[in-house]
């Protein structure tokens, strides 16, 4: 049984940094099939002259596979005149042994024909663009990060014991200490006595820290990675500066109206879903309007936000269910099952810029005294451990976000007490069993008030 054709002219491209290998599927009338062959370079002439010979023969659809960021100026000077599906190159794997650029294009352009690729999620182009500032604002933070450490490391080398006394060196006192020392002070109870705040009563703690002599070489060495610290500290700045300015352009953030819902709890991880077609189809949220929903959940500051929202967007039809979304993310169980035993179950790979900022906003939401996501996580940390833990709250965190965003719901938490409930008599024998052990006779009575 042949597979039927969805696309009477698409084309297949396999990309490379130089070349572009492009192959034109064309089906007439009679059922025959005709294939168009050509190479193409990856300067702007040569792209435009593919867009050129992909219109002439009146393409359609046009399937690619996902090589570096090789991909990426093909996919906008074709992104206007035609559908382009993005592959993953591992889920289109040919044949071994049969493997060149004619080939690879030519089976691209035959799984297109027949609509068995699937797509790689491609925002639109201010989504993409938002995209690029905060992951370059993460490679700024990163930066940063590395050159602390060294600032730490140069300390430390010279005897200096700053960060024993101060938990941040970089904080108001730690500061005004770095400036005296690169100043050429010495003296340790003239740099002692810049400290400000809490750190004023540690004087003698500081001063015996800092009882150290300073050589020229050590404080060159200073010197210099402050000079770069001072300089990505103003990157960051601008950087803050762009985003804003991103989020607030009309793509982003159209003037429209957009109705919240009041605070109702965030759906349980099984509950039931309503069918397909049933629940109401909501505009997508303005940026501005989603972040400030997305900051009341906890863990999640304005900046945090942004950054979710740039990987995930404001529309959530995109993904059909929180399920989808955490795949694609790769915060989820991996699924490997066969003759009915369960292999690893290893998290797949996802999207990690996304998967980064979701295990740090978990720990945030795990310190929150009283909430939903603390009692979570105590309770799976100690059957699955801290780490299988954090990955689980991550997980929850997204569903709640999908949820917020795709219903228009402010964030209500669940509280402390909310997993109890689910199996009031089940925790109710468990902490009976548990008092009878210590010695007590407890004997069960339901709350007339309750």
């Amino acid at each position: 049984m042949s597979i039927p054709v969805m696309y009477e002219r698409c084309a297949g491209l396999d990309v490379h940094q130089q070349t572009v290998q492009a192959c034109v599927r064309c089906l007439d009338g009679g059922g025959n099939v005709t294939e168009h062959l050509r190479e193409f370079g990856t300067m702007t002439a040569g792209l435009a002259a593919l867009r050129d010979f992909l219109a002439k023969h009146e393409v359609t659809h046009v399937a690619m596979e996902s090589t570096g960021v090789y991909w990426i100026p093909i996919f906008n000077i074709l992104e206007e005149s035609c559908t382009v599906t993005l592959c993953n190159a591992q889920q289109v794997k040919k044949v071994p042994g049969r493997k060149t650029d004619v080939t690879d294009s030519q089976w691209l352009a035959q799984l297109m024909s027949c609509g068995l690729l699937r797509g790689s999620f491609i925002p639109p182009k201010a989504q993409r663009q938002l995209r690029e500032l905060t992951r370059g604002r993460v490679k700024l933070e990163e930066d940063r990060a590395r050159v602390v450490n060294r600032i730490h490391k140069i300390l430390e080398r010279a005897g200096i014991k700053l960060a024993s006394v101060a938990t941040d060196i970089l904080g108001k006192t730690g500061r005004a200490i770095l400036h005296g020392l690169m100043q050429g002070q010495q003296n340790a109870r003239a740099l002692a006595a810049k400290a400000k705040g809490r750190l004023k009563e540690k004087k003698k703690e500081l001063q015996a820290a800092l009882q150290v002599k300073f050589g020229e070489h050590e404080r060159f060495m200073l010197m210099m990675q402050w000079q770069q610290l001072l300089g990505l500290e103003e990157l960051l700045a601008v950087m803050d500066e762009r985003i804003d300015w991103q989020i607030r352009q009309a793509e982003l953030s159209p003037r429209v109206e957009v109705k919240i819902e009041s605070g109702t709890a965030p759906k349980a991880e099984g509950t039931a879903q309503p069918k397909a077609g049933t629940a109401v189809e909501k505009p997508p949220l303005p940026y501005i309007t989603a972040i400030a929903l997305l900051d009341e959940v906890p863990g999640i500051n304005a900046t945090a936000a942004q950054h979710i929202l740039a990987e995930t967007g404001t529309d959530m039809k995109q993904f059909p269910s929180a399920g989808h979304l955490a795949s694609w993310c790769g915060i989820c169980p991996g699924n490997n099952e066969s003759a009915g035993k369960r292999h690893s179950g290893k998290t797949p790979k996802g999207n990690r810029w996304l998967r980064r900022i979701l295990t740090e906003a978990a720990w945030g939401a795990t310190r929150k005294k009283g909430s939903y996501y603390q009692t979570l996580y105590g309770r799976l940390a100690r059957r699955r451990g801290k780490k299988r833990a954090l990955v689980a709250i991550a997980h929850s965190l997204l569903v709640t976000i999908y949820h917020m965003l795709n219903e228009h719901r402010t964030y209500a938490d669940l509280g402390a007490t909310y997993l109890d409930g689910l199996a009031k008599e089940r925790t109710a024998r468990n902490l009976k069993r548990r008092l009878e052990a210590l010695g007590y006779t407890v004997t069960l009575a339901p709350n007339c008030a309750a």
